[in-house]
């Protein structure tokens, strides 16, 4: 039986075509992949994100537990702000990726992916006996009573002030939402209801991560689609997420990241602190870093017209004679009109534009390796 966000009869009416997804019912597409991706490249998209999960530590000892628990330097969050790290293993493989925010003085909130919530809630029980401070703090999953939207496009600031009112009253303290900065964190006021509100997201564009109490997510959604319909916001579903986040070169669990996949391969180095003085996985990583990788993450564009690459297709040398690697990821960009992807290959034929052939349907189709993000906006010129 498949998990349904609070937003699903909101997904079924709007005529969404649903699919699974990590466990869960959720919408694909609305309108189309194509038309859904330049709604937020150009102007706003709101996605249901209530299906990721939510893990809340709480007390003194929160800190250095999470600290000895992920990747990056959680000492270093102020309360409001937020930061990208992962949990790994004992051989520095990827349990999962996620977002930490420090929304008070003694609380944090973990947004993990909704395909590991199990695995990353039994992991974490699992380290509490090990943990160097096996007290003062609280671990609770608040999952099942939370849901999440992000809103995302450079038109939201026009009509997020519309949505969202008042200043914030916890986190970083603001007068108004959109004085929020990049990962920075607050608490608002939805009706009445407590909400808060992050300025991050998962597809390049500057928006926000807007998290409320699962009773109020679908009053939240029909709101904010009235609010920004006239700034063109649409309902983006999982189709266009996955072209959005390929253009910019972002991991998605199972793909670029997993339990046999370290965080340097993935090339997410700078979210892992090697100088704290320990985190579990730290050993495995350090030791990975001194003798090399033996693969590394790339991106990548067809020089040539050619069907999408697609996960699992075999990455060549621009001879089209050795094998070098796979692809992790793969669609046509709709802002590009070509295809792109992510891969892991061996490290000796990763560098910046490098020729690579891909193959596709058993043809060998031409690419270049390029530095990421794959799509750049182009700068505004004056008049």
């Amino acid at each position: 039986m498949l998990k349904r966000t609070p937003l699903f009869e909101a997904h079924c009416r709007l005529g969404a075509r649903l699919v699974e997804f990590g466990g869960w019912e959720m919408p694909l597409i609305y309108s189309g992949i194509v038309e859904e991706h330049h709604a937020v490249r150009r102007a706003a998209g709101v996605f249901d994100i209530s299906h990721m999960g939510d893990f809340t530590a709480t007390g003194p000892g929160a800190e250095a537990f999470l600290d000895h628990c992920l990747t990056n330097d959680v000492t270093r969050l102020a309360v409001g702000q937020g930061q990208y790290t992962l949990m790994c293993n004992e051989r520095g493989g990827v349990i999962d990726d996620l977002y930490l925010f420090r929304v008070k003085p003694q609380e944090y909130l973990l947004v993990v992916n909704a395909s590991r919530i199990a695995a990353d809630w039994d992991w974490l029980e699992t380290q509490v006996d090990g943990s160097p401070t096996n007290d003062g703090f609280h671990l609770r999953d608040d999952s099942a009573n939370l849901a999440a939207l992000a809103v995302q496009g450079p038109g939201v600031v026009e009509f997020i002030g519309d949505l969202i009112h008042g200043g914030s009253m916890a986190g970083t303290l603001v007068a108004d939402v959109r004085e929020l900065k990049k990962n920075q964190w607050g608490s608002f006021v939805f009706r009445g209801n407590p909400l808060g509100v992050a300025r991050t997201g998962y597809t390049g564009e500057d928006g926000f991560e807007i998290v409320v109490e699962a009773g109020q997510a679908e009053a939240l959604f029909e709101t904010l689609l009235e609010t920004g319909a006239p700034h063109g916001l649409k309902p983006v579903g999982l189709g266009a997420r996955d072209t959005l986040r390929t253009e910019m070169g972002y991991p998605l669990y199972g793909h670029e990241l997993a339990e046999d996949i370290t965080p340097l391969e993935a090339g997410l180095g700078t979210f892992v602190a090697l100088d704290k003085p320990d985190f579990i996985g730290r050993q495995a990583l350090l030791e990975q870093k001194q003798r090399g990788l033996e693969r590394r993450a790339i991106a990548f564009r067809m020089s040539a017209r050619s069907a999408p690459p697609r996960p699992d297709h075999r990455v060549m040398d621009g001879t089209g004679r050795q094998s070098i690697g796979r692809v992790t990821s793969g669609t046509q960009s709709p802002s590009l009109e070509t295809g792109i992807g992510l891969a892991l290959v061996d490290p000796a034929h990763a560098a910046i534009g490098t020729p690579l052939q891909i193959s596709i349907r058993d043809r060998l189709f031409p690419a270049e390796i390029l530095r990421k993000p794959i799509y750049r906006r182009e700068p505004v010129k004056p008049d």
